[in-house]
Parts: C-alpha cells; structure tokens; sequence
C-alpha cells in the first residue's frame, strides 16, 4: 500500500511537527530529534501536578492530541508502534515537574512500563515526586495476568488532567486517576488489520470477516468470525463488556481505529445507544478516531461507571485539540412535517362541482395523451438513452390518473402544486424532480398572480435554473420555450401546441449540448432524433388545445 511520507525514518518527527504549526502556540516539544520527542504545552508553569502520557506513534491524534490544559502536560512518542525511550520519558519528567510532582499514564505494553518505569526511577533518584499508574482496559482476553491498555486510556487522562487543573495534590491526583483505570472497560473489533509504513500488510482476517479483540497495534484478537450486522456485532462486543448486571449511570467513548468510514460508525452509535445498555448511558465521547490503530477499519467501545467527581471530569473543557467532548445522551427527537407536506392535507379529495370538471377533463386528457406516447418515447429514449422514457412518464401518469379524485381542486393553482407533490413520487429518476419543479412553480405562481404565461415562463425559469439547461440544448424546455412565447405573443393554446411540436422537431437538428444526457452521446447518434422530454411536453399541449377546444364547443 502507498503511504504519504518523505521517509520513514522522519515519519513521527514531521508528523509532530506538522501539528506543532497548526496549534496556534498552544504547544512546543523539546529539543533533541530524533532521539527524544517531547510534545508539551507550552504555557506550563509547574504550579500543578504534571500529567505525562505517550506510547508509540501510528494512535493519532493520541498522544500528541491530547497534550492541553485540562488532559496532559506532556507526551512522549516512541516510533510507530513502539516505545518511546527512557531518556525521552526522562526528558519530558524533568521539563515538566514541580514541587507537586508528576503523574505518569502507562498503557499496559512491556515496552512502555519498562522505559516509563525506569525513567520513573531515575527522576525519583533525583528527588521528583513521581507516580506511575498502569493502565490495562482491554477485557477481550480475560486469562491474561496484565490486559492490555487501550482507547480507555483518554478516560483516565481526561479525569487525571482535570484533577490536576482543579489544583490537587499529586496523591489525590493519582487517586482519581487510579480509580478510573480500574473501572474502566474496553473492547475493540476490527475488518482489517493495518498498515504499516514499510511493511507489507498483513492477510490475517480475510474478506467477510471481523476480529473481535484485536490490540492497538494489531495483535490478534480473541476470535475471528463472519462479519454480522453493526447491531449484532455491537451485541456481542457488549456481553464481553461484561456490565450486564450493573446499573449504570456509565461514560461510553467510542473509538474509531483509524479506517472506518463515519457513516458506519454513526450505525454503531445507533446500536449501541439502542441496545439496553443504552438505557444506561449518560455521557457519550465521539464517535470519532482518538486512539487508533493507522488505518484499521474498525472501532473499539471503552465504558466508565460514573459518579459525581468522574462525571465533572469528563464534561470540564479542555483545551487538548483531540478530545471530541462528552455530549449527554438524550431522547430521539422526532419533528412533525411541515404542515403543507403532510399526506393528510394533500389527500383530502374534493367533491366535484362544475368548478372542477374542466380542470379535471383537461388533466385526464393529458395524463392520458403521455400514457399512449408510451411506445414512442421509448422508441426514441432507445436511440438516445436507455430507452424506458415512455414506460417511466406512463406509469406515472397512470397513476395520476387512478388518482384525480384526490387533488384536483376549482383553482388551477392550487391543483398543479398537489400534483407536483404526487409527481415526484409517481416518477423516478430527475425526471419526476424536473416535471414536479416545473408543476410547482407554475401552480405557485398562479396562484398569486392568476397569469398563466407568466407562471409558465416561471416554471421553465426554474426548470432551467436546477436542471442546468437552456433552451437549443436537447431538452423539455426545446418545446416548452416556443409554446410560452407563443401565449406571450397572445396566442391560444391551439398556438402554444403548434409551436411547442415545431420546437421538439427542431431538436432531432440539435447534434452537440452541453447539458443533459445528450451531452454524453456523439453528434452521429443524436442526428435525426428528436428529444424524448420536447415530444412529450408537446403530447401534453395538444392534448390539452383539443380539451380546451371541445370545452368551448360544448359550451357554445
């Protein structure tokens, strides 16, 4: 796999540096690259306990991310998934400590409680007050001695680095912190191991698995299984958990491992919150990626029983750029449509009066003129499209047709804007959204001004604003526009037909657009067939002429 790096031996050391730029002066780190990498904030005055984290890099944004008033004094980065060395922890110990000493924050790796603990001692050797706290959060594997320190850990530093910006001494820090550590709980799935740069990757969990208990550096995990649904998954990972029996109130963070897309991640928010522990969760941290493993597709859930003091901790600010914040869980909050969209409204039939019968007789009649064009706009989609315009504008139709009854009204306008609503329903595709835009727009506008060729010229305005069309481009609007300026021009509808079918002919001339899907065909398959959309607005206005027509003659 390709990886966006300059070497690999600068890898981490660019890396911090490049979140050093964008920190806004927040942060600085020590001298003494590559050896000693010392990400630090660089208000620090050593009037607290100072609150020291790290761990190998490849987690980001931990550990650098989480360097902030309110989290950690200090981190320490080793080289991807690797400890950083004794004399770097040492370094950072002897920057950041004051006379109420420092907190140090292990991940339960062996590489790391060695280096911390040794540089432990020789800070301690020198007379600075020093804790070392030892984190192991990860209950996948519960046979071993000393679990492994996962995305937990930004529980303890949370609550760790809260208590010392409260002004703490070093022991009731500690007892806070030690506290959390304990109590804490995480498990994590993934459906790909990572990358690392340099190193081929490797093939453990196959297509249409998923690991369940895999470490943050990509150590095999407890089982490997058939991929489920995020809900069953998510069920799973909550009985390892193991908190069935206790009531909560409980903290849960979850932990993007670096390659899970965020709608997906969003789903497993929605399962756990939906699951019963849901019920059992107050506070929530992310979803997002904090402790992550490169570009591992998969998450981890870390739960914390809460009380007062933890609870305060977590929802004080902080200035670490990394820390999503805690949000409190609330209800599901379900808004009513807006009244004009409700079916209720749209579908309150009315009664047939004299009123309605011509708007009624002129809209079956041109319904029923697109549904007989049904073969021939297929024919011509076939030559330029994927031939199924007719069968598409015909089942709609037919549809609107079984459904007169129950939109059409005495006004015009307000019969066009309830069949615009139904058209976009009826009619897949953009080409219901364009005929629904169009019927909108007119009805809209006649209902306010009463004029129909200013509400037609309204409605293929906007046709032409959305669709990214004009009029010479191989469209509806090829028959639509000649029609409308026809009417204009003081001409009937009987005029506005017979131009609009001039103009959809015109269109089997058109051999090169730039809008709509004729753009995409050559000029040898356009030439000499017309547009689907133009013959059928024209099938619609002759319709709608010989409607008119016998009205009249029926009323003389």
């Amino acid at each position: 796999m390709t990886h966006l790096l300059n070497t690999r031996a600068a890898l981490v050391a660019e890396a911090i540096d490049g979140e050093l730029l964008v920190s806004g002066g927040r942060l600085a780190r020590l001298d003494g690259y590559p050896d000693i990498r010392v990400v630090l904030r660089a208000d620090w005055d050593r009037s607290k306990v100072a609150i020291v984290s790290g761990g190998g890099a490849g987690h980001e944004p931990a550990h650098v991310g989480f360097v902030g008033r309110g989290m950690l004094t200090a981190a320490v980065c080793g080289d991807v998934f690797a400890s950083p060395s004794t004399d770097a922890v040492l370094a950072a110990i002897l920057t950041v400590a004051g006379e109420k000493g420092v907190l140090l924050i292990v991940k339960n790796y062996t590489g790391d409680r060695l280096n911390f603990g040794l540089a432990a001692e020789r800070a301690r050797a020198l007379g600075i007050k020093v804790e070392t706290l030892i984190v192991g959060d990860d209950v996948a594997l519960p046979a071993i001695a000393r679990p492994r320190g996962i995305a937990g850990t930004l529980f303890v530093h949370k609550v760790a680095g809260q208590a010392a910006e409260a002004g703490h001494d070093l022991e009731t820090v500690a007892t806070a912190a030690r506290g959390a550590a304990e109590a804490t709980r995480s498990i994590g799935m993934a459906l790909s191991t990572c990358t690392v740069p340099g190193q081929s990757p490797e093939a453990r969990i196959h297509a249409g698995e998923a690991e369940l208990g895999l470490g943050i550096h990509g150590e095999p995990g407890v089982e490997r299984s058939s991929v489920e649904t995020a809900r069953e998954t998510v069920r799973t990972m909550i009985n390892r958990l193991g908190i069935a029996g206790e009531a909560g109130p409980f903290a849960l963070l979850i932990n993007n491992l670096g390659g899970l897309p965020p709608i997906e991640l969003a789903v497993v928010t929605e399962a756990v919150l939906s699951s019963p522990l849901g019920a059992k969760i107050e506070l929530v941290v992310g979803p997002a990626p904090m402790m992550t493993s490169l570009d591992m597709k998969g998450f981890s859930l870390s739960i914390l029983p809460l009380d007062a003091e933890r609870r305060a901790a977590l929802l004080a600010p902080t200035e670490a750029k990394g820390w999503p914040g805690a949000t409190p869980v609330g209800p599901l909050k379900v808004l009513p449509l807006p009244e004009s969209l409700r079916t209720e409204r749209l579908r309150t039939a009315c009664v047939a009066t004299p009123e309605t019968e011509p708007v009624r007789a002129a809209i079956e009649a041109a319904l029923t003129a697109l549904i007989a064009s049904k073969d021939v706009l297929n024919r011509l989609d076939s030559k330029v499209g994927d031939g199924d315009t007719g069968s598409t504008v015909a089942h709609a139709a037919q549809g609107l047709r079984d459904d007169l009854d129950a939109f059409v009204q005495p006004a015009w306008g307000e019969t066009l804007l309830a069949m615009a609503h139904r058209t976009s329903k009826a009619m897949g595709g953009s080409s219901g959204v364009i005929a629904s835009i169009f019927l909108a727009a007119v009805g809209g506008t006649l209902n306010k001004l009463g004029d129909w060729p200013e509400a037609l010229r309204a409605g293929f305005d906007r046709v032409a604003f959305y669709g990214g069309a004009s009029e010479g481009e191989r469209t509806m609007l090829d028959a639509l526009g000649p029609a409308i300026r026809a009417m204009e021009e003081g001409g009937d509808l009987v005029a506005a037909a017979k131009a609009a079918e001039a103009g959809a002919a015109r269109t089997a001339d058109v051999v090169v657009t730039s809008a709509g899907r004729s753009s995409y065909l050559k000029a040898e398959d356009l030439r000499g067939v017309p547009d689907p959309g133009a013959i059928a607005v024209a099938a619609v206005l002759r319709s709608l002429a010989l409607s008119a027509t016998a009205t009249q003659s029926a009323s003389a």
